[in-house]
């Protein structure tokens, strides 16, 4: 008999033992695949529920701003501002209290009310610099600088 048919032998699994390691794998599998999915459905419920609690006071909020925006178009109706007026003391002028200005040269009836807008045409000169005259001025002018920032140091 050889060593390796002796060591086989000797260390046989046994079949109820195969069995119970591979139920017990599968077991630990199933509770971690579990525990996974309990995890990510729970944590995507809550941020459900977060996102309902959101729009919830999303629309409560729309509802207090078309809320206020009527209040302040109640506020500025014409019968509450003359109610206002007469709360702070104001009254109606009659034709004894309106002072008139007349101003020489003014027409009341004239057709056009508005001034019209005289844009003054502004010509432009023509452009006939070459690319390459363009590129010679910066050179110059960039070597000016140079020349300039040269003299400044000590």
């Amino acid at each position: 008999m050889s060593w390796f048919q002796h060591t086989l032998r000797r260390n046989e699994w046994r079949p109820q033992r195969q069995v119970m390691a591979l139920a017990t794998l599968g077991l630990f599998v199933a509770i971690i695949i579990g525990a996974l999915y309990l995890s990510q459905s729970a944590s995507s419920s809550s941020l459900g529920r977060e996102l309902e609690i959101l729009i919830a006071e999303r629309n409560n909020l729309e509802q207090q701003n078309e809320q206020l925006r009527a209040d302040i178009s109640s506020l500025r109706g014409v019968g509450r501002l003359l109610t206002r007026a007469t709360e702070l003391g104001f009254v109606s002028a009659n034709s004894r209290q309106i002072d008139y200005l007349v101003i020489n040269g003014y027409n009341p009836n004239r057709s056009i009310t508005v001034a019209p807008i005289v844009e003054a045409e502004v010509s432009l000169p023509a452009y006939d610099e070459p690319f390459l005259g363009w590129v010679q001025q910066q050179f110059e002018s960039f070597a000016q600088q140079l020349e300039n920032m040269q003299q400044e140091q000590p």
